[in-house]
């Protein structure tokens, strides 16, 4: 089973920054005698039994602290008896300081004895630190740093391990150097996937991203990590699983192909589906167009995951579901 991460202790700890630090670059919007402009934004996730009354004592919490929620997402699926949520909502951090609204939303998680509560404030927490894993092929791996370059990625890379050597003078090790991000490679055999050393580098990391990593983890690494790893298969899964999806799709006469992000379990291309995008193909199409078709979707559709997951946007669904807001 996959260890689904818990986060809310890493979401702490710089609220003594300075007060210009705590503008949220959106447009002013009144809100009684203040704007959006001049608050801070929060984020806030719930998976309870559901029961009456959860929305409201959501609401009232946020409120009771001169909070206004501007977003609220909810899920309750038919005969199921679970209640998902997902609010985003303004405060002011000099009337409600970190250390008082973990304190509300501990005692909201205990009144409704909740299987998650986590809250997050994207300008006054750490961001998460994540290490990549990719194997030769990067347009995954471009992509992912781009993103991360100009700020649609809210992370910290804190390294690059790849099993292809990439030479020092290349586009992408000068990049990883220009922007002080190591790269650690590290070649694999079919007897030794170089997981110990693995493990090491990634030690102190809030989840993993294998951007087209074609390596399978082994069920000690997983366990021995125990948080999120999200995967991207360069296929539509549950179809075409395992290597050369493109090949086995193309062969099958599909007429829509596609990728998916998912999280890594001890079965191959088998864990929760976090993301999927498709485009269609037709009999005019051949193995080169699928394989190019292929690696567009798959880099848009690693970057979504990665950045739905960082926003808790993701939230465990039965066995191997998930819920994405």
């Amino acid at each position: 089973m996959i260890a689904w991460s818990k986060l809310c202790s890493s979401f702490r700890g710089l609220a003594k920054r300075p007060l210009e630090f705590l503008k949220y670059p959106g447009e002013s919007l009144d809100l009684a005698t203040r704007t959006y402009a001049s608050l801070t934004h929060g984020i806030h996730v719930f998976h309870c039994l559901d029961e009456v009354g959860i929305v409201a004592k959501l609401s009232e919490c946020i409120a009771s602290r001169g909070g206004n929620i501007h977003v609220a997402d909810v899920f309750v699926p038919e005969n199921k008896n679970v209640f998902y949520c997902r609010s985003e909502f303004f405060f002011d951090p000099l009337k409600w300081p970190l250390v008082q609204m973990d304190e509300d939303f501990l005692n909201l998680a205990k009144k409704f004895a909740a299987m998650r509560s986590t809250v997050r404030v994207p300008l006054l927490d750490p961001k998460c630190k994540i290490a990549v894993l990719a194997s030769k092929q990067d347009h995954c791996l471009v992509d992912l740093l781009h993103g991360w370059q100009d700020g649609r990625l809210p992370v910290d890379i804190a390294c690059v391990i790849g099993n292809h050597d990439r030479g020092s003078n290349t586009h992408m090790i000068r990049f990883l150097e220009r922007h002080g991000i190591a790269y650690h490679f590290l070649q694999t055999t079919r007897e030794d996937k170089r997981e110990e050393e693995i493990m090491e580098l990634v030690q102190g990391t809030d989840f993993l991203v294998l951007a087209r990593y074609m390596q399978i983890l082994s069920g000690k690494f997983l366990q021995g990590y125990g948080k999120d790893i999200i995967n991207i298969h360069h296929g539509l899964l549950p179809s075409f699983k395992g290597g050369s999806p493109s090949k086995q799709a193309f062969k099958a006469g599909v007429k829509l192909i596609g990728a998916t992000s998912h999280f890594v379990t001890e079965q191959l291309d088998a864990g929760p589906i976090i993301e999927q995008m498709v485009e269609r193909v037709s009999h005019r199409d051949n193995l080169h167009s699928f394989v190019h078709k292929s690696e567009n979707l798959e880099k848009q559709c690693l970057l979504k995951a990665v950045k739905s997951y960082c926003e808790l946007r993701v939230l465990p669904y039965e066995e191997n579901k998930t819920v994405v807001f």
